[in-house]
Order: structure tokens, then C-alpha cells, then sequence
């Protein structure tokens, strides 16, 4: 299958994928595709199940993945318009209810230090939904402070004393601060690019996948595709996120580049790995079959590694 009949093929596709394929493989703005977003498909569905109060179940972080923090990410996403007025109020209500005393998000009756990772994924869907910068202070503040030294996040770091960065919480954290800084959010923003820079430097360190210590594959999962990818890493999310930050093409992105490879079926298509346990709002794909999320993403990605 040519890449033309790829393309035709995910356009047949839910409004958000047809938005993003316009957007990101054939560079053309389609902001009647994004309006759309909100009033069919996916998106529609997604907000269909928002409750009165403003969040998506019972409580803001559990269960997964049916929670107002998982939701909200999804339909960050999707590329749902940042404006949306209901998306709005739940965002006041989580960060004028869910914040701890050390400035994250922290959903955790029990645990009084904020967790890492989920604030690197609350400051990501909350910038690209355009929060008050001064709602957004105290968690650039808080994830600063968890820095490690080694260039990485790792969500144990102020709860059981980790000292080595963890590839999930790294990614979380980074795709928090892209989307701060892609923003233009005026708070610490020196250092926010230099704790990004370091960050970014430790995935590539590890080559994405590997060992820094033995050269070997960290986790077996990492090389897997599951979409949505809620906290979990994978070289496909990392790709997808240097693709993003516009940061060149590094070297030492070759391995993961050449794993996305090949994974592509005969037909020009990659499969969609086992999903993540936990409730759903409801199956945007089936495991084990072409997907068009995970072609998207992984066309996107070939052809930011082309670039010169």
C-alpha cells in the first residue's frame, strides 16, 4: 500500500486523527477539522461523560483511566480546541481543590508529597488548556525542586528516596514542560528550558531504551505501542515528543528509530499493542490491529527523522 492509501486510510478516521494527519503529515491548518473535535466522535464522547461537578468520576485521579486527570489527557490528545469552556471549569476546580502544601497536584489523601509524574502530565494538559499562570507557579515550583542530578524525574524521588531518573516520569515531566514553554508561560522560564535540556539528555543517554550501565534493554515494554500511553514510557511516545520539541535529529535516536521501523506491517500500517488495565470510557481501538493512531504517530516520527 502506497503512502497515499495510507493517508486516505486514516483519514477515514475519527475527526482527530483526520485533524492531526492535516496538521502534522501534510502540513496544511484545518481548524474546521479541530472545532469539530468537541461536537462528534471521540471528543464528543469523552466530554459526554463529564459529570455535573465537573470531573469525570468520583475523584480527580482514580479510578484509571476513567478520571477527570486521564480524561483531561486524553482529550489534550486529541487536540480538542484549548478553549473549551467545560474543560475550563473542571481545570478551576482541580487546581483550587487538588493542590498539596508543597505546590503539585496531589490527588493522595494519605501520602502529603506531591507525585512527580502526575504533575509532569497535570502541567501539560493544563498549559495546553491555557491555566493561569499563577495556578501554575507553585507546580513548576514543585517539579523544579524534584530535579535529580542525573538530568531525569522519577516519581519516588521525595516519597523513598530514588536517585536515578525513570524514563516514565522523565517523559511525563518533559512533555509538562513543552507544552509550559511552547506556551509562552513567563515563570522561571531559563530555568524551566534548562531542567528540560537536562531531561531531554538523559532519554537520549539511555538511546531512548537502554541500559547506561549494561547496554541492555531497560524494560521490554518500552519497545510496545499501547495508545493512549497514560504514565507509561515507550520509544514511540519519546519520538513523538523530541518530534514536537523541534529539538534535530540526534544520533543516538537511530535504535528506536529503526525498532518504529520495523514494526510496520506489509501494508504500510503498525499495530496497536494490549492496552493498559483499567476502566475505559470506551475503546477508540482494538490491541492487535492496524492502528490509526499508532500509524499516525509513527509516519510523524519517520518524518521528523528525515529531516537534514
Amino acid at each position: 500500500m502506497n503512502n497515499q492509501s495510507i493517508i486516505g486510510w486514516l483519514v477515514e478516521g475519527d475527526v482527530s486523527i483526520q485533524y492531526q494527519v492535516q496538521r502534522d503529515l501534510l502540513g496544511t491548518e484545518r481548524p474546521d477539522l479541530q472545532q469539530r473535535i468537541a461536537k462528534e466522535g471521540w471528543g464528543a464522547a469523552f466530554l459526554a461523560a463529564r459529570k455535573p461537578d465537573g470531573y469525570w468520576s468520583e475523584r480527580f485521579y482514580q479510578p484509571k483511566w476513567i478520571s477527570a486527570h486521564y480524561t483531561l489527557l486524553d482529550l489534550k490528545n486529541l487536540s480538542i480546541e484549548p478553549d473549551n469552556p467545560l474543560i475550563g471549569e473542571s481545570l478551576d476546580r482541580i487546581f483550587h481543590e487538588e493542590k498539596s502544601e508543597d505546590g503539585g497536584i496531589n490527588p493522595a489523601n494519605s501520602i502529603a508529597q506531591s507525585d512527580v509524574c502526575v504533575n509532569g502530565m497535570a502541567l501539560n494538559y493544563a498549559a495546553y488548556f491555557k491555566v493561569d499562570e499563577d495556578q501554575l507557579k507553585s507546580v513548576i515550583d514543585f517539579l523544579l525542586s524534584q530535579h535529580m542530578p542525573d538530568g531525569g524525574f522519577n516519581c519516588r524521588s521525595n516519597r523513598s528516596g530514588a536517585r536515578h531518573g525513570s524514563m516514565h516520569s522523565t517523559l511525563s515531566v518533559l512533555e509538562g514542560l513543552l507544552e509550559y514553554e511552547q506556551n509562552h508561560y513567563a515563570y522561571r522560564p531559563d530555568e524551566v528550558r534548562k531542567a528540560k535540556d537536562a531531561a531531554e539528555e538523559f532519554l537520549l543517554m539511555h538511546r531512548l531504551f537502554l541500559s547506561d550501565r549494561t547496554g541492555k534493554v531497560i524494560q521490554e515494554r518500552f519497545l510496545r505501542f499501547p495508545f493512549p500511553c497514560r504514565w507509561y514510557y515507550d520509544i514511540l511516545r519519546a519520538m513523538d515528543y523530541f518530534r514536537i520539541s523541534g529539538r534535530p535529529y540526534d544520533f543516538r535516536m537511530n535504535e528506536a528509530i529503526e525498532i518504529i521501523q520495523k514494526k510496520q506491517t506489509p501494508e504500510g500500517k503498525w499495530k496497536l499493542s494490549a492496552p493498559y488495565s483499567g476502566k475505559m470510557h470506551f475503546v477508540m481501538e482494538q490491541a492487535g490491529k492496524p492502528s490509526r493512531w499508532n500509524t499516525l504517530r509513527a509516519l510523524r516520527v519517520l518524518k521528523y527523522a528525515e529531516k537534514p
